[in-house]
């Protein structure tokens, strides 16, 4: 895991340099999170999160300069990954933000497969914020002023968001 001062310096190297090596070793740093991140938002298609991920990652490339450095990295990395997301949901226009679309289940057997069905079930129940949310706050392992700072959003939306989660995950697995 990269020190705070390890981050800045590379990225000053990317942005005074344009050393791709550096940029390089912060992919290598947060490329797991990150397409598990988008892994898990597209529903478990392996295509499709590494599109994403190349996208996100050109995007963070081309825009380095922009980079403030007032949140750290993997923030504004994720927001990036973020954002890719609802663009490719705008522009795909496969289902509306509010229907729910329960996935396809495989026919695995034993305690571990039934946990992975019900967490699907869970999952597909959400809208995307809330997956989003609940993603980057159980998953990621991230407080909610960083999932706040990724999403956009103020810290009591993000309460609000994930209670809503919570509420409704319970009540899928009451069914």
């Amino acid at each position: 895991m990269l020190s705070r001062f390890e981050e800045l310096k590379l990225i000053a190297r990317c942005v005074a340099a344009d050393d791709r090596d550096a940029f390089g070793r912060l992919v290598t740093e947060y490329e797991g999170g990150l397409r598990r991140f988008l892994f898990n938002l597209t529903g478990n298609d392996a295509a499709l999160t590494d599109d994403l991920s190349q996208d996100t990652f050109l995007r963070a490339y081309l825009s380095i300069r922009s980079f403030k450095g007032i949140s750290k990295f993997k923030t504004w990395l994720y927001r990036i990954a973020y954002n890719e997301f609802i663009d490719w949901k705008r522009r795909n226009r496969e289902v509306s933000a509010d229907e729910v679309v329960i996935p396809e289940l495989s026919a695995e057997t034993g305690a571990a497969s039934d946990a992975k069905i019900d967490l699907e079930h869970c999952m597909a129940s959400l809208n995307d914020t809330e997956k989003s949310i609940v993603l980057l706050f159980y998953i990621e392992d991230m407080p909610i002023k960083k999932v706040a700072d990724i999403l956009g959003c103020p810290e009591g939306t993000v309460k609000s968001y994930l209670s809503r989660a919570r509420v409704k995950m319970a009540d899928v697995m009451n069914r």
